[in-house]
């Protein structure tokens, strides 16, 4: 059990999320319109959580996915959601500051 939240909150081994981006990776942000203009990923596009099953037509199914939030928790939702919606590439970026300090 414990490595299932492992695996659900990580993002495996060590990911070089620069390479990820140059392979025309999408960064997903799944917080809330708010929380997203109040500070974001140059480039991500943001699809709250609670709306990813409706905007997931925004998205290439084969291009790589990182998903984003406040901590990691809603992030790993929608990695489960893409995954089970047939994504094959799909990254918990965890958290939005996190994931933007490793980008650059």
């Amino acid at each position: 059990m414990l490595s299932f939240f492992k695996n659900l909150f990580s993002s495996g081994p060590e990911t070089n999320w620069p390479e990820l981006l140059a392979k025309g990776a999408v960064i997903v942000d799944v917080r809330t319109k708010g929380e997203y203009q109040s500070g974001h990923i140059k480039g991500s596009i943001n699809i709250p959580l609670q709306s990813l099953q409706g905007g997931m037509g925004k998205l290439k199914k084969d291009k790589p996915v990182i998903t984003c939030c406040a901590s990691g928790a809603r992030s790993a939702s929608a990695k489960s959601i893409l995954l089970s919606n047939g994504f094959t590439e799909v990254y918990n970026g965890g958290g939005w500051m996190s994931l933007k300090n490793k980008l650059n």
